[in-house]
């Protein structure tokens, strides 16, 4: 009889919404600076995972553009992702300590294309 496992949740808040108390989870920041006007003492998170986040030259590409760069920022950050040991790192980390709720918390204004919807899609594929 194969054990059931409930599936992990990862969802996405940007820094600057309300957050859910009790319901994000383990609240993960994946910008690499700090939110602007944001005071670290009123901002909740477990963890700041500077290292997973986009390369300089890759986070200037799109700022450069976000909507004509889209494509090419999400296929060469998604390589980025999958070939980062501190992704899979933090992959290891969350299934050693049986996380079951993520938010990943970002800056950008568009909640439709920004590097944690990025993020999301490749933790979901490894945490699969």
């Amino acid at each position: 009889m194969a054990i059931m496992t409930n599936p992990i949740t990862i969802k996405m808040q940007r820094v600057y919404d309300p957050d859910e108390e009790g319901t994000d989870g383990f609240r993960i920041l994946v910008d690499r600076f700090w939110p602007r006007g944001i005071k670290k003492a009123d901002l909740p998170y477990d963890l700041w995972a500077k290292d997973i986040t986009p390369s300089s030259t890759l986070r200037e590409l799109f700022h450069e553009d976000p909507e004509k760069n889209w494509d090419i920022f999400k296929e060469k950050y998604t390589s980025e992702l999958q070939a980062s040991d501190s992704f899979k790192a933090l992959i290891q980390q969350i299934k050693a300590k049986n996380i079951q709720h993520i938010t990943l918390l970002y800056g950008f204004r568009n909640k439709e294309k920004n590097h944690a919807l990025i993020i999301k899609e490749e933790m979901e594929a490894g945490l699969s």
